[in-house]
């Protein structure tokens, strides 16, 4: 079969050295007939060792010609799709299982959008192992009052403990990306937070929309246009608030939002 070119439109660079490939599947530790799905398989560098321990794989590709390809191997169930139309609830009851474990090459063009479609589906979704440059890595499992903290650390701290547990150097892949990258973990929290998964999503969007200010003039705006009559401290910078306040804060809104929302339904 003819040699696949590398898409820049589609983000594509795939995974090239067996020593990264096989501590990722020592992180991922697949056991046979585990429900899992691969985003991007590409070339299948780590779609071989993983169908290999699992015995049959689920693959979400874009690109019709490497689809085409997947569908070949005998062991794989090829969904030709944007991951970002892919609908995992509905997967894991075509698989006839309660929860999937997802792992991934993400684009990196489009990863945090992808991390962000995923949020919706956390109730079906076991576990999360993704390659992605280690500067989003860096953002996503960030403390307060540091330079990375942001609305990626806030919304998926909320919903998932993470970790990242492998550095992948350029050269790993090919073509070789301009950045550094990373492998991270993401198992989903076991009792998270009831909140407002849009409401929350909204509230720390308009907090770091200026996060050099106070949030006073972002988030205090947001929130006395809500009739918001409760203890917040808006005398910080938003990258100052841990993630448990701003929970805390969507838990206290929530209620309030969701009766004013009835109230103007019923006029």
């Amino acid at each position: 079969m003819s040699k696949h070119i590398a898409r820049k439109r589609f983000g594509q660079h795939f995974l090239s050295d067996s020593a990264i490939i096989d501590a990722i599947v020592r992180g991922i530790a697949p056991v046979a007939g585990e429900p899992m799905i691969e985003i991007g398989p590409g070339l299948a560098a780590l779609t071989q060792p993983l169908v290999e321990r699992l015995g049959h794989l689920t693959v979400i590709e874009l690109d019709r010609d490497l689809a085409k390809r997947l569908r070949a191997h005998g062991q794989l169930s090829v969904i030709e799709s944007d991951v970002l139309r892919v609908d995992f609830a509905q997967v894991a009851r075509d698989m006839n299982v309660p929860r999937v474990r997802v792992v991934g090459n993400l684009p990196y063009n489009i990863s945090t959008p992808i991390l962000f479609h995923l949020l919706q589906y956390v109730d079906v979704i076991q576990d999360q192992h993704f390659m992605l440059q280690k500067e989003v890595i860096d953002r996503m499992v960030a403390g307060p009052s540091t330079s990375d903290y942001g609305r990626l650390s806030v919304m998926l701290q909320w919903r998932y403990a993470m970790e990242n547990f492998l550095f992948v150097p350029p050269e790993s892949f090919d073509p070789p990306p301009r950045v550094d990258s990373a492998v991270v973990r993401m198992v989903p929290l076991a009792n998270p937070a009831p909140v407002d998964v849009g409401l929350m999503e909204e509230m720390v969007q308009v907090a770091f929309s200026q996060r050099r200010k106070l949030l006073r003039h972002t988030l205090g705006a947001w929130l006395d246009a809500r009739g918001f009559s409760g203890q917040f401290d808006t005398q910080r910078r938003a990258e100052e608030v841990p993630v448990d306040d701003y929970v805390q804060l969507a838990l206290a809104l929530g209620p309030a939002q969701a009766a004013s929302d009835q109230a103007a339904a019923s006029q």
